[in-house]
């Protein structure tokens, strides 16, 4: 009777854990494959609230950089001083030498930030204005220039920053923007300026300071 008893509580043992496996087996078979477990959550939320952490800091660092132009007038004045800021770039550049390959690398990659920024905020603001005001010649004579900029951006990033002939890239580079600047600062602006009126002049402004925002 006694091994009776331990049998059929052995064989019940047995029957649990089948079941039971079979339970586990039936649960691991509903589980996707691409189900995040347990304790996705946890890595959900620091992933989520990494994210917001680093476009908040994004978003501050673009409000200060435009926040910074911003303070310094209209639409012309800001892109005065980016003209100014640019040039100070170039100069930079011509100051070094071939051994100094990472700092030329830097100062290009800056340069090519300063003036992608501001070369959007003149195509997309500035020079549809001027073809509003039939101002059309000087707003294509200047765009197109803005073409021989980008193809001075190519051969300087194709070259190599140890080319024995990559200051005297960059010098020609610089002549082209400081001849385009002051087109700008001396010819185009200040006849564009004067024929517009105060709330013209507050929308160009604002137009500039918003898309120099997006691209700061």
């Amino acid at each position: 009777m006694m091994a009776t008893r331990t049998q059929s509580r052995s064989s019940s043992s047995r029957s649990s854990n089948r079941t039971g496996s079979g339970e586990n087996r039936s649960s691991n078979q509903n589980q996707s494959a691409f189900s995040w477990g347990d304790s996705a959550g946890p890595l959900l939320g620091a992933a989520i609230t990494g994210a917001a952490i680093g476009f908040a800091a994004n978003f501050g660092r673009k409000a200060l950089i435009q926040g910074r132009e911003a303070s310094l007038g209209d639409w012309d004045e800001i892109l005065t001083a980016e003209h100014d800021e640019a040039l100070a770039l170039f100069d930079k550049m011509l100051a070094t030498d071939q051994t100094q390959t990472f700092k030329r690398k830097m100062l290009l990659m800056k340069l090519c930030h300063a003036l992608d920024k501001h070369a959007h905020e003149e195509e997309m603001v500035v020079y549809p204005a001027l073809r509003k005001e039939d101002q059309a010649g000087d707003a294509d004579h200047l765009e197109s220039e803005h073409g021989y900029i980008k193809t001075f951006i190519f051969e300087l990033n194709e070259m190599g920053t140890d080319a024995p002939n990559w200051l005297e890239k960059v010098r020609d580079f610089r002549q082209l923007v400081s001849e385009h600047a002051h087109m700008e600062e001396e010819q185009v602006f200040p006849k564009f300026k004067q024929s517009m009126t105060q709330e013209e002049n507050a929308r160009i402004t604002s137009l500039v300071n918003r898309d120099g925002f997006w691209m700061a």
